[in-house]
């Protein structure tokens, strides 16, 4: 899904409060800005792209952001440990981190443990921030998102990507 209304992110924030038992995957693109993307302590903002995609399957939730480089870096944590901070913020805990890095056969994936959280703001017109930051055998990981959301506009569909990435999950009430 493409973010064209504040609707689809509303939705998957309802799915988030649903849990797993509702949907096996559910996976949101958003379209904006990438202000900060650090993959193990390297700065490599000026290749992120201009995307973000949110999985939510099997009880975690995903943040997954990538660079023109071919390097991706995912932030995943359970969504039971999902949780209100203010009215208008969300925060999800990471226990892992993937990075990745992207070649002819595929992505190579290098899953760690990791100590984190992801925050983000309730959809509004307008713009809603993301932002990650975990610590994973030292090194330091972070994405800084905006994405931008439209009103009056419907969503578009985006064929599933077929089977469920690893580590990624849906989260339990905010």
């Amino acid at each position: 899904m493409t973010i064209r209304s504040r609707a689809p992110l509303l939705a998957l924030l309802g799915l988030l409060a649903a849990g797993p038992a509702l949907a096996q995957q559910t996976d949101v693109t958003m379209k904006g800005r990438c202000e900060r993307l650090v993959i193990g302590g390297v700065d490599v903002t000026q290749n992120c792209k201009e995307q973000i995609v949110n999985t939510v399957a099997r009880g975690r939730t995903t943040f997954d952001f990538a660079a023109s480089d071919g390097q991706t870096l995912s932030f995943s944590g359970s969504g039971a440990q999902h949780e209100r901070t203010e009215e208008t913020e969300q925060l999800q805990p990471i226990s892992l981190v993937v990075p990745g890095m992207k070649s002819k056969e595929g992505i190579a994936r290098s899953p760690a443990p990791a100590v984190g959280a992801c925050t983000f703001s309730t959809p509004e017109p307008g713009k809603t921030r993301i932002a990650c930051e975990a610590t994973s055998q030292g090194k330091t990981y972070a994405g800084v998102f905006v994405a931008d959301v439209k009103t009056g506009a419907q969503p578009s569909q985006d064929a599933p990507s077929g089977a469920p990435k690893a580590g990624a999950v849906p989260s339990p009430k905010p």
